[in-house]
């Protein structure tokens, strides 16, 4: 019998990792597949009584409109990812949980992410900041109060969006809601939206996209006032992953790199969305700070980032490696990296889940700090090496396991 009812409420409920989370969930709870790519089933976790999969209720926002076998299906047929056995096997628990989605908000997504929306979630272009905050918050409370969960754990997959304007990017939790309340539009994004309607209903917030989220001086004010805990952003799952673990090495053996360029093409939705410049801005950007920060200087450096729809949710990232070695001989180090889109975020966005489960069940409040090895852009933690990163996780570990 379960110990706990958790609510995971994914903001982009739809979309490929949100798909791919509730499929491996599924799975996992079916036994139907093993624990591989999840941090939080590796040895030093296991004294830390993590919820488990049996435990877990999905809901969620969604502007589209569709079912999780549907989406699982378009992974399948042109990703070549699942098995049309287990998809077959869990097909009612899907349906289940496509009963928990309701319309996302519209509100400062972009072009791009506005064409997106189905007639749902059309309905509610009109509303104000402000009523897009409490429409969305109602329905995680209403989720939670349904279900009869202990707590909702609120993630953020969804796609990118234009980068915010740079005034907001300093405003305290009263300018936030002096733009809520204001009778001008607010210029919040719709990530940031959602944050507040997670931290208003005292939901954790977990954002795994570049959007900036709660990633406000203003959000971190409320979320201690809250007393809710919240991390992002920008999951790390593969190139970036690699310049986390790679450029240390460089400072470390004091070679100096002179140019690193990385070109990333991939085809799933979120591709597409960030095909158009204003949406790859804010993603080009989380990818490109890291060298600088890791190296002390900034080599010259390019990330490219191409649609190709006949990828499907494969992506392949190609970098070459410029450095200077003893007496000045320059050298060169590439690497290439192939993997699935959803099938590399999937397992860290469950390992958040259960992660921030158990912070939030353990008192926390404010940045998950501990958590910056999972993101490009760590909110609460400017060391960007990745070893270092994963020792706060384990110093994490070993605290929680000594209480």
């Amino acid at each position: 019998m379960a110990k706990r009812k958790v609510g995971v409420w994914l903001v982009g409920a739809w979309g490929g990792v949100a798909t791919t989370v509730v499929v491996g969930l599924c799975a996992l709870r079916k036994g139907l597949t093993d624990t591989t790519g999840l941090v939080s089933s590796l040895p030093p976790f296991a004294s830390l009584d993590l919820v488990g999969w049996e435990e877990l209720v999905i809901g969620g926002h969604e502007i589209r409109e569709t079912t999780y076998s549907a989406e699982a299906q378009v992974l399948l047929e042109k990703s070549h990812v699942f098995s049309a056995t287990a998809l077959t096997a869990i097909a009612s628990q899907l349906a289940k949980f496509d009963k928990n989605i309701r319309p996302g908000t519209l509100v400062n997504v972009g072009a791009t992410i506005d064409a997106l929306a189905g007639p749902a979630a059309a309905k509610t272009r009109k509303e104000t900041a402000a009523q897009a905050v409490a429409r969305l918050a109602k329905d995680i409370s209403e989720f939670k109060t349904r279900e009869k969960l202990d707590r909702v754990i609120v993630v953020n997959v969804s796609s990118t969006e234009p980068p915010p304007p740079d005034a907001i990017r300093s405003w305290s939790w009263a300018d936030i809601q002096k733009s809520l309340q204001g009778k001008a539009a607010s210029p919040l994004p719709a990530s940031t939206l959602y944050a507040i309607a997670a931290l208003q209903s005292a939901s954790p917030f977990v954002n795994f996209t570049p959007s900036i989220g709660s990633d406000l001086p203003g959000l971190y004010e409320y979320a201690l006032q809250q007393k809710v805990v919240h991390v992002g952003r920008d999951g790390k799952t593969g190139e970036t992953l690699m310049k986390a673990v790679l450029a240390p090495m460089f400072a470390a053996r004091n070679l100096k790199v002179m140019s690193w360029v990385g070109h990333n093409i991939f085809g799933n939705l979120d591709g597409k969305v960030l095909d158009d410049p204003v949406n790859k801005a804010n993603k080009v950007k989380s990818k490109d700070h890291l060298l600088t920060e890791i190296l002390g200087y900034k080599p010259q450096s390019l990330v490219s980032i191409e649609y190709i729809e006949s990828m499907g949710d494969w992506k392949t990232a190609w970098d070459h490696i410029h450095f200077q070695g003893f007496l000045g001989t320059p050298m060169v180090l590439q690497f290439i990296w192939q993997g699935c889109d959803s099938l590399l975020a999937a397992p860290l966005v469950i390992d958040l889940i259960r992660l921030t489960e158990r912070e939030a069940r353990r008192g926390g409040s404010g940045v998950m700090s501990h958590l910056a090895s999972f993101f490009k852009s760590p909110m609460g933690c400017d060391e960007p090496a990745f070893a270092y990163q994963f020792q706060q996780l384990m110093q994490w570990v070993k605290t929680v396991s000594e209480e």
